[in-house]
């Protein structure tokens, strides 16, 4: 599977682009802030039918601008699909599958499996356990559409029971009989998602190690464990003994919500003692197991967008990541730098067809190939 062009209409910093791409090897060079990072977001919207950086549409459009369009041409087992999106913010998104539109979104999710790999993914490893969720959700989502479906039916359901705790609140009564009603429609879908992110866990440890010994060069071990209160206790039983806290707080407490991922390095928390290399390291090995993972159970090569990927790693780090990269069985690689010469020395090694674009303020100029 590959992205054979793609064309930008009013999005983010480009009024109107096509960018024609190697099946192999895609570089964007240019200083920070001149639109990089925007041509990896569109193939990630693209592929996912939203962008990597969580942004709301209305954010997305050009300046001035009250639409964006993103077209793309992809070949997928040897046929060719269309994807195109046309996005008024504040109307309903349209999401085309050659000239046919998804009745719903989340129908096209794990169609062209995608993985990005960005400087501020170290977030993944500092921030709350929201953000290690997301990891989860997107991974499993793209494997799985089923899963996909009970997760939007769960956070459905969720949302009308804080609602309903928090109007329980305002009013001064309580309904048992309400709230377990919708306690009822959490446990089917919830215990799905955690089998199912259980599972998950058992193939990824594996493959995460790996991928981390290979790029930091053995220098130290890692591990990442599924936290979550249903390993250990029923979802039903959970939710029952905490309904008198949920009533006070207004919210729901327990439920694969407040499921978490632990990371851990030389055997102690990750995100208090690992250095800023050890981070990038980690989250780098995270990105590429998820792509390995993807890879084998899709049994396609996904998507692979590396912005930046270099920035606070050391040399050595930086060598053995070439390595993984260039000695990998990768697909179509995206990749975007500021230093050219750093870039020319990967498309020295790869030794395969390539495409280099120099971009500026939004324009993307396509380079001779040496």
């Amino acid at each position: 599977m590959h992205l054979q062009h793609y064309i930008l209409t009013n999005f983010k910093n480009y009024e109107s682009q096509r960018i024609d791409c190697s099946p192999r090897l895609n570089c964007y060079v240019g200083h920070n802030g001149m639109g990089k990072t925007n041509l990896l977001d569109a193939v990630y919207y693209l592929c996912m039918g939203k962008s990597h950086f969580n942004l709301p549409d209305s954010l997305i459009a050009r300046h001035n601008e009250a639409f964006f369009r993103l077209e793309g041409h992809f070949l997928r087992e040897n046929r060719p699909e269309r994807i195109v999106a046309k996005v008024t913010p504040r109307k309903k998104k349209e999401l085309e599958r050659n000239n046919t539109a998804y009745l719903r979104l989340s129908e096209h999710v794990g169609l062209l499996p995608v993985v990005m790999i960005a400087p501020d993914d170290t977030y993944l490893a500092t921030e709350g356990s929201e953000a290690r969720r997301r990891f989860l959700d997107n991974t499993l989502s793209q494997l799985d559409n089923h899963y996909l479906q009970q997760l939007i039916t769960y956070n459905k359901v969720l949302q009308q029971r804080n609602a309903l705790l928090k109007q329980f609140a305002d009013n001064g009564r309580y309904n048992t009989a309400l709230i377990e009603a919708y306690d009822q429609q959490l446990l089917g879908p919830g215990r799905a998602i955690h089998e199912a992110r259980r599972q998950f866990m058992s193939r990824f440890q594996g493959i995460l190690r790996e991928k981390y010994r290979v790029i930091s060069g053995e220098a130290e071990s890692i591990d990442c464990t599924y936290d979550s209160k249903l390993n250990d206790h029923s979802f039903e039983s959970l939710l029952e003994d905490a309904r008198e806290k949920d009533r006070i707080l207004q919210r729901t407490t327990v439920g694969i919500h407040k499921d978490d991922l632990d990371f851990t390095i030389a055997g102690y928390p990750l995100k208090r003692f690992a250095s800023q290399g050890q981070l990038k390291s980690f989250v780098l090995a995270l990105k590429l197991a998820q792509y390995r993972l993807l890879q084998s159970e899709k049994k396609m090569a996904p998507i692979l967008l590396l912005d930046d990927i270099f920035d606070k790693l050391d040399n050595e780090r930086v060598r053995h990541l070439l390595g993984l990269l260039l000695e990998g069985d990768f697909g179509q690689v995206f990749i975007t730098d500021t230093d050219e010469n750093r870039l020319g020395a990967i498309v020295e090694h790869f030794g395969q067809e390539y495409l280099n674009y120099r971009v500026d303020n939004g324009k993307a100029t396509k380079m001779p190939v040496l």
